[in-house]
């Protein structure tokens, strides 16, 4: 499946800016399933200086320093990106054997321990816990994780933010994309299954006659968890209730939020602001040919 990406980000400040310097994760990530065929981003005011590198977990980025002052921020992420993810490819071993064999892989281990906003949580994984009883192979475990989260949670823009803990999100079972991926995250890597955090975004008009994916006209978020060697990471998206296939386009991933947040920065000055995002994930087949 082929599409076409905007990401709007804007912000607004209520006193000029006099120097900033933004970290950008809004390039999609060249990978097994997806590829990117073109992308530009474009900013105003145009920055003093750019530097485009992957960073410790090989997701492109790009840190940009402006030093005119402003009081308005705007950034325009374009791209056309191929994707096609597979399903997963059998069941899988059971839950319980997985954390053994992560240990012996430095690059999956890191992801089977707590994160500065994901730190241990007993209420997640008691949550996650009767998705796994023992022997049930990981997928089908994943699978009925999802389920449970899509039908026990309601989702509800506005009533939790990047802080809310995912105590706080279990007790009011309510919230967005972000807080259903952390507590499946939180809940897995309690159980000894590695999980990461991947930021993205989901296709925003479905196919005809199918619903509308929660999460669409803006970032997105999600879950891989490593599934052993011969699966390796497996998306999952919970607020969705699905595997990643071919609705979905990965800007990249971490242990949490913090590690690939679209757009952060400092500035000197500013005052109060105000932000605007939009995006749009579309079919680019029509304009093809």
């Amino acid at each position: 499946m082929r599409y076409r990406l905007r990401h709007l980000t804007s912000y607004r400040y209520a006193e000029a800016v006099d120097l900033a310097a933004h970290l950008l994760h809004l390039k999609p990530r060249d990978m097994p399933g997806q590829r990117v065929l073109r992308h530009r981003i474009l900013a105003a005011p145009r920055p003093a200086r750019l530097v485009r590198r992957a960073d410790a977990y090989g997701n492109p980025a790009c840190w940009l320093f402006l030093d005119t002052p402003h009081d308005r921020f705007e950034v325009i992420a374009e791209a056309e990106v191929e994707v096609g993810f597979p399903p997963p490819a059998g069941p899988g071993p059971a839950a319980e054997a997985l954390a053994p064999l992560a240990r012996r892989l430095p690059d999956v281990a890191e992801f089977l321990f707590p994160s500065p906003m994901l730190p241990r949580s007993d209420a997640a994984r008691a949550f996650a816990e009767p998705s796994f009883p023992p022997g049930r192979p990981v997928v089908e475990g994943l699978a009925d994780l999802m389920r449970r989260i899509r039908e026990g949670f309601a989702f509800r823009p506005g009533v939790t933010d990047i802080a809310t803990p995912v105590s706080r999100v279990l007790e009011r079972r309510e919230g967005v994309c972000q807080d259903f991926s952390n507590v499946m995250i939180t809940g897995l890597r309690g159980l000894g299954i590695p999980a990461r955090y991947v930021s993205g975004y989901v296709r925003t008009r479905p196919p005809p006659g199918q619903p509308r994916r929660r999460g669409a006209d803006q970032s997105h978020a999600w879950v891989a968890a490593w599934c052993g060697p011969d699966l390796g990471w497996v998306m999952c998206d919970p607020t969705n209730d699905c595997f990643v296939t071919d609705e979905h386009v990965v800007l990249g991933w971490g242990r949490d939020f913090s590690d690939v947040s679209p757009l952060r920065g400092v500035i000197l000055g500013g005052g109060a602001h105000w932000l605007t995002a939009a995006v749009d994930l579309e079919p680019a087949e029509a304009e093809v040919g």
